[in-house]
């Protein structure tokens, strides 16, 4: 029973692995339809962090959506951050830019997050939720929708140009 079970799995990887080399999926085939056929992506990169930073969530959250405080936090020139829903910001002298989606006030921001050397029109969404963590804030950290390839160096400048900008500020 157990290699009948091995032996289907295999096969079911091999072939999976096989149609994909061919630009084609199993639910393409099965469903009829090829390449460019309406298909919904199951491949998706993401990142997900989770900081603690001795800070209330008032001041985390005007850190991140105030440019004259970004700008101490990060050391970064150039910086422009809307303050409204629907409003633009543009950091780190315009290699980030994007939208507000979403502004609850020392509990959540929700961003349409681009990198400038991107595709036009291409945005991510980064999404912060602020939480009280005995007396600092929590931030748990989601970004997903970026172009595949760029997790590992976007998880990175997070945690350099963020996280870690971020609790040296509060620091001092």
């Amino acid at each position: 029973m157990n290699s009948q079970l091995f032996n289907r799995r295999q096969f079911s990887l091999t072939l999976t692995s096989f149609l994909s080399g061919l630009g084609l999926s199993a639910n393409a085939l099965a469903s009829g339809g090829g390449p460019g056929s309406d298909e919904i992506s199951r491949i998706e990169e993401a990142i997900h962090q989770e900081v603690v930073l001795k800070a209330s969530r008032k001041r985390v959250y005007e850190a991140l959506t105030e440019a004259g405080q970004f700008s101490k936090a990060t050391g970064s020139e150039g910086t422009e951050i809307s303050r409204e829903v629907g409003g633009a910001f543009s950091l780190f002298g315009g290699q980030i830019e994007g939208r507000h989606v979403e502004l609850v006030p020392s509990a959540r921001i929700v961003q349409a997050w681009r990198s400038s050397g991107w595709e036009k029109g291409k945005y991510s969404v980064a999404r912060f939720e602020l939480k009280d963590e005995g007396t600092g804030t929590k931030i748990i950290f989601d970004h997903t929708g970026f172009p595949k390839g760029q997790a590992e160096h976007l998880a990175t400048g997070w945690k350099e140009h963020y996280w870690n900008s971020l609790a040296r500020y509060f620091a001092s």
